[in-house]
């Protein structure tokens, strides 16, 4: 899922206005955006194999330090606890948390077994990746919602606001699409890696788009 976890971060700011939306997107994003480190440090591993599933070509070998569900809880457990101390903030706190939590349980829903309960644990996955159907009108589902909700929460201080908040949803919508129908990655999971690093670029699009939006 990518757009999904996306629109899970904009969504969150219907509940949670007082979050940048850029830190959101790290809270929804985050085990993904640890997991190309990983990847890197030669601690979690990929391959590419087209036909692994519909939707995608990477079969996630092994990543229990991101995508376990105790990680999950683990990291979201982190990711509240330093905000808290930053912004003394306990609600905002406790919706980061569940922010990063939210992430294993969209995968869980599309992924194949794969998700491990656990480092070294059972391995879970509804694999609704296997339904080209039903995930996009799962994931698009929830990016129309998450987009919805963050224009019931905001508005536009100027015209930056209009302009960088829209194209940030047409790439993002791009980028899904390059994903799905495009051709598979280089099997080198270092390359595959540093794609990931790019994630970053949108965090920082999100703290630039609500620099130029306010509460309504």
């Amino acid at each position: 899922m990518f757009i999904g976890h996306f629109g899970v971060g904009l969504g969150a700011k219907k509940v949670a206005p007082q979050i940048s939306l850029g830190t959101l997107f790290i809270a929804a994003q985050f085990v993904d955006l640890l997991w190309p480190l990983l990847l890197l440090l030669g601690w979690e591993s990929v391959l590419v194999e087209p036909g692994n599933t519909v939707m995608t070509p990477l079969n996630f070998v092994n990543y229990p330090i991101s995508h376990s569900l105790l990680s999950g809880l683990l990291w979201g457990g982190v990711t509240g606890g330093i905000y808290y101390l930053l912004r003394k903030d306990r609600p905002g706190a406790l919706w980061l948390g569940a922010l990063v939590l939210s992430h294993w349980i969209l995968d869980f829903l599309t992924h194949r077994p794969d998700l491990p309960l656990y480092p070294g644990g059972m391995k879970v996955g509804l694999g609704l990746w296997n339904s080209m159907a039903g995930t996009l009108l799962l994931e698009g589902g929830i990016f129309v919602l998450g987009v919805y909700f963050y224009l019931k929460a905001t508005r536009a201080k100027d015209k930056i606001g209009v302009y960088a908040f829209w194209g940030l949803i047409a790439f993002l919508v791009v980028v899904h699409a390059g994903n799905v129908f495009g051709p598979p990655p280089p099997a080198d999971s270092n390359a595959i890696a540093l794609a990931g690093f790019a994630q970053w670029l949108l965090v920082g699009w999100g703290y630039w788009v609500d620099r130029h939006r306010e509460r309504r």
